[in-house]
């Protein structure tokens, strides 16, 4: 027993040693020790230091292993060490850090500042770990982030999601378009690039998962850099009318930020996208019910107001936008403000061609269309937020944002079905204009309190939305019917003059109050109140002969009133301990609907009942590890669309036909994430997946006729439940002898879906199969003011398959590959080239391969001291082959759409960048 005891004691391994600073030798109080494992950086202990400095960590064992040392502004502090039978006590004795602001050159610090850190369910990557060329903008930084990937659009994925939303030290910089930050703010200025999953205002405050999360970037500036101005001035003359021009000047003043913008260009590069869409939904008069009871206003085949202001890359674009931010802290910041105005326009105009095979148990047909479109749009919007600091328990936030939109759409369609025996069965000619007005005003108040017991909150947040559309315009459509001889049977035309006015007004409000049950566990209370009042009057009017448009036609029009009460109570239990987070809860929303047709002078009421239950689970393995598990619940009731549709005529071919009968479907959903991080080896490893699956679902049953019209309605399937997949994988890590960055990327993505089909023999039910599978290597090296590059690409599979008698499997590899590099040369002399190749392989419908390479390349001259004045000859596409084209399926039918979109040009570009950057602003004593 005794030597046992002795053994045991002979196994304790312990370190200790002081902090100080170096220049002021005073004992460095709460600094963070940390020993990891030399092998693989995991952790093995953490401390802090004592109020004297000093820190000692016992119940170590034996091995190789790595002290860090951390404080906030200082450099790092790094060192090896091993502890062994000949060594058990290790005493590093003073160890001395150094604020960074100070570094002088020539000395030495030992110590790495870690690439990636990652806290609970934010990565953060430090930019200063990362090669920044002079006047790199922030897109160029983020290109090199692992996990991130910016297309040439500037479009950001995040770990295999899309990012819609990009703040500034966590405010939003023009709000809803990303690119005015990544495009012109300079990547110098940045010190940290955050990512996560931005929660909703009040779920922030409360720290009770609510289920709502927007992937979303924050550019953290470096306090240096908030003090003085810079800004970007660029323009350029390119052949084929192409041209860009942009201007930006911001000006900070610590915690003030001004700016202003304008850009006007055709070739599609920046300053597109006004996320509108998202935020206020379509503007026609179909509908449907969220989760919690509310109507929103959506487009289901129609046409006839189908622009909603975005350029996708289709088409060639003309785009004229400008802005003014101005945000301010004040008063030790207990006041905040933060507002933009953006007025622009947007003309797209192109060609789009569309084939599609439907498979019926008689046989297939197959449809080609050809669209041509001229479309553009005006806009004004203005927002503004104010942030006031009622005390020091509570905080009052107010938003107001209100946009003015003016369109003008002109759409032209030349289509045919041909029989599987190549017979023509129908054709069509048909022609769409609209012009269309639209307001939209929005204003929220969230007010939260922190009560006296810790833990203890309460919070209210209310919500009003106003959105008025006015539009009108006119249908030309001739359709005619063949028979198997190839004889006309039939010729139906429509020539009307429409008009559709829209009004919604909406009022939500939620309060929660959370109430800590113990050290570990919260209680959290909801209670919601929703008011929807809408009215919707479509009216189609058939020309008479004496040339007006005055002959109402009632089975096209349509004129309801729609009111509509909601009340949502929710309950959410929050644990928390250790390294673990759970939430756990549900919402119960009771929704009275009811509808008035002013036409029929009928009533229509329904009554239904929304359930959502939850459940999170997050574990924080250590600093650079965590783990995210998640379920959502949710209850889709069928949209009134379903239900009783609006009739529109728009696309003579294909109808909608309403089922009252109807019954919710139950949705369910799982998220797993995971992110690791090595310090020393530099590995990256993250993976995000999510599975859904849907019981009794709403689906379609498709009915075609002898002469090829589509009839669709909504139906419940009971015994069938359609689910959907994706998985991300990646992993990156630099090789440290060639000074190379490897990465490795594995996705994979599926859909099941069910459709009902009745063709003029038989009906059936249609699974429909659609898998894809892709995987990509990528390879990086920047070597500052020599060259840089980045070579990334794999292969793809993707499988749809249809279970309908006369369908056929479309199996097909494809390919995916981009390039770019740049070459410094003596004279301030840049030589840069990117490319992207696409291949997509035949399949049993579509029997040839579709294959692009775009080729882009510049050489660009730099000129002053700081290289600010550039000079450029570029060319865009130069082999010519940006033609755009997808492949998908949809029920039975598969589809492949080809259109027109920007191709080679020459463009010469001047471009200035300029600054007059300070130091820290002045803090107020």
């Amino acid at each position: 027993m005794f030597s046992s005891m002795l053994l045991f004691a002979q196994n304790q391994y312990s370190i200790k040693g002081a902090v100080v600073d170096t220049a002021a030798t005073y004992k460095m109080v709460n600094t963070t020790i940390t020993v990891l494992n030399q092998k693989d950086s995991t952790l093995v202990k953490y401390t802090r230091a004592t109020p004297e400095g000093t820190f000692a960590l016992n119940n170590l064992k034996a091995g190789k292993f790595i002290l860090m040392v951390t404080y906030p502004g200082y450099a790092d502090y790094i060192e090896d060490f091993a502890l062994d039978s000949a060594k058990s006590t290790k005493d590093f004795g003073n160890i001395s850090v150094i604020l960074k602001a100070t570094l002088l050159e020539g000395v030495i610090i030992q110590g790495k500042a870690a690439a990636i850190k990652i806290k609970g369910d934010t990565t953060e990557f430090n930019a200063a770990s990362f090669t920044i060329q002079p006047n790199d903008k922030v897109e160029d930084l983020l290109k090199q982030l692992p996990g991130i990937q910016v297309d040439k659009d500037g479009k950001i994925t995040a770990q295999g999601q899309t990012v819609p939303k990009v703040l500034v030290d966590g405010e939003e910089f023009f709000g809803d378009d990303p690119t005015l930050v990544t495009k012109n703010l300079r990547a110098d200025m940045v010190d940290k690039v955050q990512l996560y999953d931005k929660k909703s205002d009040q779920a922030t405050f409360t720290g009770i998962d609510d289920g709502e999360k927007t992937k979303t970037i924050n550019i953290k500036l470096k306090e240096d850099k908030k003090n003085g101005y810079f800004g970007k001035v660029e323009g350029g003359l390119g052949t084929d009318k192409f041209y860009k021009s942009q201007a930006m000047f911001n000006a900070f003043k610590g915690k003030q930020k001004f700016s202003a913008y304008g850009i006007s260009g055709n070739t599609g590069q920046t300053g597109l996208g006004w996320g509108d869409r998202d935020k206020y939904g379509g503007s026609s008069n179909n509908m449907e019910f969220s989760d919690d009871g509310g109507i929103y206003f959506y487009g289901n085949n129609d046409d006839f107001d189908s622009f909603d202001g975005q350029y996708n890359g289709q088409g060639i674009p003309s785009a004229h936008s400008g802005g003014l931010h101005y945000e301010n802290k004040w008063d030790s910041d207990k006041h905040a403000i933060n507002s933009n105005y953006k007025i622009g326009s947007i003309g797209v105009e192109g060609t789009r061609d569309n084939l599609t095979q439907n498979n019926l148990s008689t046989g297939v047909t197959n449809s080609s269309s050809h669209q041509k479109f001229d479309n553009l749009m005006f806009r004004q919007k203005a927002d503004f937020t104010y942030t006031i600091k009622l005390d020091t328990t509570s905080t009052l936030k107010i938003m107001v944002d209100g946009t003015l939109k003016n369109s003008k759409t002109r759409d032209n369609f030349i289509s045919s079905t041909l029989r599987g025996d190549n017979s023509l069965q129908n054709s069509t000619d048909r022609e769409l204009s609209n012009d269309g007005d639209q307001k939209l005003f929005n204003a929220s108040a969230l007010w939260t309190k922190k009560l006296k017991k810790k833990g203890r909150t309460l919070s209210v947040n209310v919500k009003q939305a106003v959105n008025e559309n006015q539009t009108e315009g006119y249908l030309n459509s001739t359709s005619e019917f063949f028979n198997e001889l190839g004889d006309k049977t039939q010729t139906e035309s429509v020539n009307q003059f429409k008009t559709n006015n829209t009004h919604n007004q909406t009022f939500n409000s939620n309060i929660t109050y959370t109430e800590p049950l113990s050290k570990t566990i919260t209680l959290a209370l909801s209670y919601g109140l929703g008011i929807n009042n809408s009215n919707s009057d479509r009216k189609s009017f058939n020309q008479t002969a004496s040339g007006a448009y005055d002959e109402l036609d009632r089975e096209f029009s349509n004129n309801f009133d729609l009111d509509q009460l909601s009340n949502q109570g929710g309950i959410t239990f929050n644990y928390k301990k250790n390294k673990s987070t759970i939430n756990i809860g549900t919402k119960v929303s009771d929704v009275k609907f009811q509808q008035f047709d002013a036409y029929t002078d009928k009533t229509f009421k329904r009554n239904f009942t929304n359930w959502n239950p939850q459940f999170t689970y997050q574990y924080r393995f250590s600093q650079q590890k965590s783990l995210y598990f998640g379920y959502y619940g949710n209850t889709n009731q069928p949209s009134i669309d379903q239900i009783q549709p609006i009739r529109v005529n728009t696309d003579p071919l294909n109808e909608t036909i309403g089922n009252p009968n109807l019954k919710p479907s139950f949705r369910s959903g799982l998220n797993l994430y995971y992110n690791s991080y090595k310090i020393l080896s530099d590995q990256y490893v993250y993976f995000s997946s999510s599975y859904s699956f849907t019981t009794n679902p709403i689906v379609n049953h498709t009915t075609t006729d002898r002469l090829g019209k589509n009839f669709y309605q909504s139906i419940n399937l009971s015994d069938k439940s359609p689910y959907n997949y994706y998985f991300n994988f990646g992993t990156s890590r630099k090789i440290k002898p060639i000074d190379m960055s490897v990465g490795l990327n594995l996705s994979s993505n599926g859909n099941v879906n069910y459709t009902r089909v009745t063709d003029t023999v038989r009906t059936e039910l249609n699974t429909t199969k659609s898998y894809g599978y892709s995987g990509s290597l990528n390879i990086s090296k920047y070597k500052e003011k020599k060259y840089d590059f980045r070579i990334s690409g794999g292969p793809s599979y993707n499988v749809i398959s249809s279970s309908s008698r006369n369908s056929t499997n479309n199996k097909g590899w494809g390919f995916q590959g981009n390039a770019n590099f740049n070459i410094y040369l003596p004279g301030k002399i840049q030589i840069g080239s990117d490319g992207n190749y696409q291949f997509t392989g035949k399949t049993q419908t579509f029997n040839e391969d579709l294959e692009r390479f775009i080729w882009n390349a510049s050489i660009t001259k730099k000129f002053f001291k700081q290289d600010n004045l550039r000079v450029s000859v570029s060319g865009n596409d130069l082999l010519n082959q940006n033609v755009g084209f997808s492949r998908y399926a949809s029920g039975n039918m598969v589809n492949q759409n080809s259109y027109t979109t920007i191709q080679r040009y020459f463009m010469c570009t001047i471009s200035w960048d300029f600054s007059k950057m300070g130091g820290s602003a002045p803090t107020k004593k």
